[in-house]
């Protein structure tokens, strides 16, 4: 079964297409804004899920505080559409990326993380360049096992590092805490504060991060902000963290089944180069809408391989159907714009400015 919407989307845009409805975008900012401002923290959504500086400035429009980075190439293209207030949450290294930092820092206010002393210590010539101080928060590991020093002696020790260097300023801690060791959390924030405090710093910023991470909000006693990133169109991943529901996952993949070479199995015209190979730790690669009991089971780059035993209703050639992502992050790093709706009509197209700004 095609959709009206799906049929137009197919006759004049052509399949695969990520389609974000902007009614289930702005309720989503809507509420996620609200559960900040009820938990009393900021709001500092981060733009990798979406790369767009238009809907970057919606977010900031609503009422969050500024938007976190990945990468540079990110905050510049950020910048470049107006955005200002940027965290960037990366370890930022080597002469050229400290070079366009400098030059990043003389149009917007920017502050960035580090987790080492060599970070720390190759960041001053930003400052030098933008002609003004940089802020560095130091990044701290409470159980993710990512990046960031592991205990809160080592971020007292770099935060310390980072007030002793000219042109910088310790602004603060950075973190994201696993869903589940949110006390442990605490207990690494409150002694590393004490640290800081007997040297005379304080930590203005202690940023909190991750849209699985909404349930937490609020149980961080002096937390001032959160990152979340998915929830501006959600996903599978989130529905099954539990901060999302169907309803609220704005955007789709458009695909029109191309064979059904067989009964019990289809192929969709969106493989690897539009879903990703990234399952989420979730069981297939995405839940078709109309074929809920279809298994997406696997994927070649540009086919997607339907397991359809389990539909009693079986899709025709020819049929477009919408499939919600498992991680719509990396779905969206895919193209180079997103169609835009209003429930059943077409408003415009939104470009996908930072795509593949991995530097």
């Amino acid at each position: 079964m095609t959709t009206p919407l799906g049929a137009k989307i197919a006759r004049t845009l052509g399949t695969p297409a990520v389609v974000v409805d902007l009614d289930v975008v702005e309720a989503n900012v809507a509420r996620v804004q609200g559960l900040c401002d009820a938990a009393g923290v900021a709001n500092r959504p981060h733009v990798k899920t979406h790369k767009s500086p238009e809907l970057a400035r919606l977010q900031v429009a609503a009422g969050a505080k500024g938007v976190t980075c990945q990468k540079l190439g990110e905050a510049e293209a950020m910048a470049d559409g107006g955005l200002d207030d940027i965290l960037i949450s990366y370890n930022l290294l080597g002469e050229r990326n400290v070079g366009r930092l400098g030059a990043l820092l003389k149009r917007a206010r920017v502050t960035v993380a580090a987790d080492s002393p060599v970070t720390v210590d190759g960041l001053a010539p930003a400052a030098e360049i933008a002609g003004r101080p940089l802020d560095v928060v130091v990044e701290c590991d409470t159980g993710l096992k990512r990046a960031g020093v592991e205990t809160p002696a080592e971020a007292v020790a770099l935060a310390k590092r980072i007030a002793a260097t000219p042109g910088l300023r310790f602004a603060g801690l950075l973190l994201y805490p696993p869903p589940d060791r949110w006390p442990e959390t605490q207990g690494f924030l409150d002694t590393a504060r004490a640290g800081l405090a007997a040297e005379g710093l304080k930590p203005g910023i202690v940023s909190t991060g991750g849209s699985p991470n909404l349930k937490n909000l609020g149980a961080l006693k002096g937390a001032t902000e959160h990152r979340p990133g998915t929830y501006i169109f959600n996903d599978r991943m989130q529905m099954a963290a539990g901060v999302a529901t169907l309803r609220d996952c704005a955007a789709h993949v458009y695909a029109t089944v191309v064979s059904r070479a067989g009964p019990e199995r289809g192929i969709v015209d969106a493989g690897s180069k539009t879903l990703t190979s990234d399952p989420g730790g979730l069981d297939g690669h995405g839940l078709i809408l109309e074929h809920p009991d279809a298994r997406i089971g696997a994927l070649s780059e540009e086919h997607g391989f339907l397991d359809l035993r389990a539909c009693a209703a079986k899709p025709a050639v020819g049929d477009v159907v919408r499939i919600v992502p498992n991680h719509v992050c990396v779905v969206v790093n895919m193209v180079d714009r997103l169609v835009a709706v209003r429930g059943a009509t077409i408003v415009g197209e939104i470009p996908v400015v930072a795509r593949g700004l991995s530097v």
